[in-house]
């Protein structure tokens, strides 16, 4: 198990608690109790049975008739887009608001970028009713109009964040202010595998039900395994079950932007240097200074400047290989699969779309994409750019 956390949170040299003293009962309280109360017989109980019933799980593995004619292999969609609220997010924010129940805790606090997961946190706290609050960049709100509209219609509370590119790392600052102010009766669901530990491994955990499911559905492995990368959940959860399998090919695809070298990305593993982001040792895009690069894609859920530390690990180890793919050849991707098998995409899972393009795929090879989102959200960006 070269590969997985250490007690002390670490993966490798990634990872750990970098976090303010105000922080501490919150942090040390989930350290001490998540992976009891995530393997006691009630939570899984609970977990799974709302998974089944309220999620939809599980998600279909759907071969891409059309698709895996054109590129000549197996290609394999793994349909997260059609879990309740449309995004793979909902499994990690189900488990969550599960775990703060069972601490007590009455008040919930998220952050996001494309608007899923504060769409799934806002679903499952009325579920549950509990309070919500979801903080989102300033320009993230202008882009992801209607999942903002959800989110208030589900209850929560929207908060705009105004600092800095006014985009997801903006809002995660605001999400840790917020938790430090509130240390008490509030749980802070993040929505990917980054932040102090023990988040990465408690995200990673409630999202492997998506390599659980690819595992009992296909008979026999893939040869390949491919995600989008932004912070890295959904990319953890398709490859969770085929870590140690090193015949698994493991691809993680991040946003170029306009060019890796444009000035204008987001693919923090090419750009970026060890630093602490958000509490947690990992890849960071960042000046000589330590000083954040303002990250920029067409994708919302990718335009991060950092990225999770088990993913800082698995790229330093070469276990998985992590690539990129730009903003046109996102898009071009979307609209490919859209026509070819029906299914129009969230502008993050095209660029693990538009990756097959880049591969050199051979008869025999079974290729699983983790089709993390759908596209209804994007609607707007996609009608702007092909002038629906």
């Amino acid at each position: 198990m070269k590969y997985t956390i250490d007690q002390k949170g670490f993966y490798g040299s990634f990872g750990g608690a970098f976090i303010p003293e105000m922080l501490y009962p919150n942090v040390h309280e989930l350290q001490d109790t998540y992976v009891e109360l995530l393997s006691s017989a009630s939570f899984q109980e609970e977990f799974h049975a709302l998974l089944n019933e309220y999620v939809g799980r599980p998600t279909p593995l759907f071969l891409a008739e059309r698709l895996s004619e054109h590129f000549g292999a197996e290609i394999y969609l793994k349909r997260e887009d059609l879990c309740h609220t449309g995004a793979h997010k909902v499994n990690n924010t189900l488990g969550q608001v599960l775990l703060a129940e069972k601490l007590g805790k009455k008040r919930i606090i998220a952050e996001t970028g494309a608007g899923q997961h504060g769409v799934a946190t806002a679903t499952v706290c009325a579920l549950k009713g509990l309070e919500c609050i979801v903080y989102m960049g300033e320009k993230d709100i202008e882009r992801q109009a209607p999942n903002v509209a959800r989110m208030k219609m589900l209850g929560a509370e929207v908060r705009s964040a105004t600092s800095g590119s006014r985009t997801l790392k903006d809002a995660t600052n605001e999400a840790i202010r917020d938790w430090i102010n509130n240390p008490t009766d509030t749980h802070y669901i993040i929505g990917s595998v980054v932040g102090p530990h023990p988040y990465p491994d408690l995200v990673a955990r409630l999202q492997s039900v998506i390599s659980q499911e690819i595992t009992n559905q296909l008979v026999g492995d893939p040869t390949h395994v491919i995600a989008c990368v932004g912070g890295g959940s959904n990319a953890i959860g398709a490859f969770y079950h085929f870590i140690e399998d090193e015949s698994v090919k493991l691809i993680g695809v991040e946003a170029a932007g306009e060019g890796v070298t444009s000035g204008k990305s987001a693919a923090t593993l090419a750009l970026g240097t060890p630093g602490v982001l958000h509490a947690s040792m990992t890849y960071v895009m960042q000046t000589l200074e330590g000083q954040v690069v303002e990250p920029h894609s067409v994708s919302a859920g990718l335009d991060y400047p950092g990225i999770g530390p088990w993913h800082a690990h698995l790229h330093s180890e070469g276990r998985v290989q992590y690539d990129s793919v730009t903003d046109q050849e996102a898009l071009e991707a979307a609209l490919f699969l859209s026509r070819l098998e029906g299914i129009i995409p969230a502008l993050e899972t095209a660029h693990a779309l538009a990756y097959l393009s880049k591969m050199k795929l051979e008869h025999g090879n079974r290729v699983v994409i983790n089709l993390s989102g759908r596209g209804d959200k994007d609607l707007a960006t996609y009608m702007n750019h092909f002038s629906l």
